[in-house]
């Protein structure tokens, strides 16, 4: 038992304690109200570096182009993570064959740059890749090479209709084979208002289905006729491809048909979409905004795990795109990231590398496509 004196003594020893702990969580409470420091904002290279980077990417580029115009890329198609290759780059060189899509997607590069066909240090370049892609179609519409398919035709569309009206070799060719290969996008729709790898395919997916529709919107630009319908049912496709729940809700899936339907979003996915969507004329921030968050958010991971692979390249093309027109905040600390590191991964040739995918010409295009997007040469980039 205490005694009277040592009761008194515990007892300011224990309110002491109390008081000391109450400081701590007191101290405590107003340390974890205080806004947590963020880490500062990316810092974008200069402009002069962006310039430097782009010019030595079109110099190699244009000392890669075969002698028919093309440039080559492995034809074949995603399997999870990997690239299934039908036709590879060296068969392709030895039978004098070239792949539209990567030869679209280089031609895209000049125009995106401020080079013009018939004129500047790369008229030429451009002219041979304007006459290598109308000779793809023969006596169809259909805009193919190396077993290519129509990822490839939607970017010679797309490439078509850039420069349309900008030559004068050619040009009546130019606009008639515009109108024919537009018409085949058109037919090629399928139940779902979507498309996939091959005509007529009863399968779709966003990632195939962005092209055909930017495509669309690109030639409808110019004065080629799109139906209305065509497009109100690729929205309608797009909107029914949303996650409904969890913690992707409002993000979109892959593909909402066939096998592994609705199991799969992610970034490239989403830039997909986005773009699409305004495309398509949709510009409803509420519709719009969870795939943006879905961007804003997972580029470290894409950046980090896949710098080399189709998924960086094809998925940061739309994304550019889609969070350019967001604008604001978002778009500066996106662009600061994507151009840094762009600029970063350059090889001392010029050119960036594509580990899995088309190849090296196909990366190369992109990446100066991608950092000539804020300049908005292409009408295709501004909205």
């Amino acid at each position: 038992m205490l005694s009277p004196g040592r009761t008194v003594l515990f007892a300011a020893c224990a309110l002491g304690l109390i008081a000391a702990v109450s400081a701590v969580q007191l101290q405590g409470e107003r340390v974890s109200a205080r806004p947590v420091p963020r880490a500062p904002d990316p810092v974008a290279p200069s402009a002069k570096a962006v310039d430097r980077a782009v010019k030595r990417g079109l110099q190699w580029l244009a000392s890669n182009q075969s002698s028919s115009g093309c440039w080559t890329g492995a034809t074949g198609h995603k399997r999870s993570d990997g690239y299934v290759v039908f036709y590879d780059q060296s068969w392709q060189e030895k039978h004098g064959r070239g792949h539209p899509g990567v030869t679209s997607l280089a031609g895209l590069a000049f125009l995106a740059s401020g080079h013009l066909p018939g004129r500047g240090p790369y008229s030429e370049t451009l002219d041979r890749a304007i006459d290598y892609v109308l000779d793809r179609t023969g006596h169809s519409a259909y805009m193919t090479d190396s077993g290519s398919r129509m990822y490839s035709h939607s970017f010679a569309v797309l490439f078509l209709s850039q420069v349309h009206g900008m030559t004068r070799r050619r040009s009546s060719e130019v606009e008639s084979k515009l109108r024919e290969a537009c018409r085949f996008v058109i037919e090629a729709q399928n139940e779902y208002g979507a498309w996939r790898y091959t005509p007529g395919m009863l399968q779709a997916d966003l990632s195939v289905t962005v092209c055909q529709v930017q495509a669309l919107r690109a030639a409808r630009n110019v004065g080629i006729r799109v139906p209305k319908a065509c497009i109100d049912r690729v929205i309608d496709y797009v909107k029914r491809s949303r996650i409904s729940h969890g913690r992707s809700a409002g993000a979109f899936f892959y593909k909402i048909y066939g096998r592994s339907a609705r199991t799969k979003t992610s970034f490239t996915v989403n830039a997909a979409a986005a773009t699409c969507l305004h495309s398509a004329g949709v510009f409803d921030r509420g519709l719009n905004g969870p795939a943006l968050n879905y961007l804003e958010d997972h580029y470290d991971e894409v950046s980090a795990y896949y710098p080399g692979h189709y998924f960086y390249w094809y998925g940061n093309y739309y994304a550019v795109q889609a969070l350019q027109m967001e604008g604001g905040k978002r778009w500066d600390r996106y662009w600061a990231k994507l151009s840094r590191d762009l600029v970063r991964r350059q090889r001392l040739d010029g050119s960036w590398e594509n580990s899995v995918g088309p190849g090296d010409h196909f990366s190369t295009a992109m990446a100066c496509l991608i950092l000539r997007a804020p300049l908005g040469y292409l009408p295709v980039f501004r909205h």
